[in-house]
């Protein structure tokens, strides 16, 4: 005696074609998602790391903006350490020491009052700035890994370079809070400064 074939209900159909459904429309919803995903958008003021030309020497000591890597450009307070970092290399440029005084700690001040000031920045020209990286040392301080380039008269080399006209820095600068503003601070003796000539 053959088996009879059961009859066909909707109800054994239903479950199959609704995971296959299912799967579809996740399948579908997740292609949608990475074809009409927009990119993140990515901080202004960010420059790729600099290439190891070097400028002749005619055009040292490069632009005098303040520009950042993509890591320091992901930090939360860059924008806030661009625009201070801006100020005080414009400062130099500009030998004003008024503005200068705006943009670093009382005790920077004390340390560096005018005529000092004045004497030690009188051929400075400072250019090629770039923020590699900004670190969060606690609630209100930060340390700013910064490089640049300087152009100075023979006899305002630093000691480490005598003679030196042109100087490629790379630091790090500590920033503070000071007066609800955030401000360039005092570097402490042990502080690793990189100066090697161009």
């Amino acid at each position: 005696m053959s088996a009879v074939p059961a009859p066909w209900t909707p109800q054994r159909w239903l479950l199959p074609t609704g995971i296959v459904v299912v799967s579809l429309m996740v399948g579908g919803g997740l292609l949608a998602r990475e074809f009409y995903h927009q990119p993140d958008p990515q901080p202004q003021s960010v420059l790729a790391p600099p290439s190891t030309t070097v400028r002749p020497p005619g055009q040292q000591p490069g632009p005098g903006t303040v520009e950042l890597t993509r890591d320091a450009a992901l930090h939360p307070y860059h924008d806030e350490v661009r625009r201070l970092l801006q100020t005080y290399f414009d400062a130099i440029n500009g030998r004003d020491y008024d503005r200068w005084k705006q943009t670093v700690t009382s005790e920077r001040v004390r340390n560096k009052p005018r005529a000092t000031w004045l004497k030690d920045f009188e051929s400075s020209k400072d250019g090629s700035i770039l923020v590699y990286r900004i670190d969060l040392a606690s609630e209100h301080d930060l340390r700013v890994l910064v490089g640049f380039t300087s152009t100075q008269q023979p006899q305002q080399a630093p000691l480490e370079l005598p003679g030196a006209t042109c100087v490629q820095w790379k630091l790090v600068l500590p920033v503070t809070q000071e007066g609800g503003d955030w401000k360039v601070d005092t570097l402490p003796g042990y502080a690793s400064i990189d100066a090697t000539a161009c």
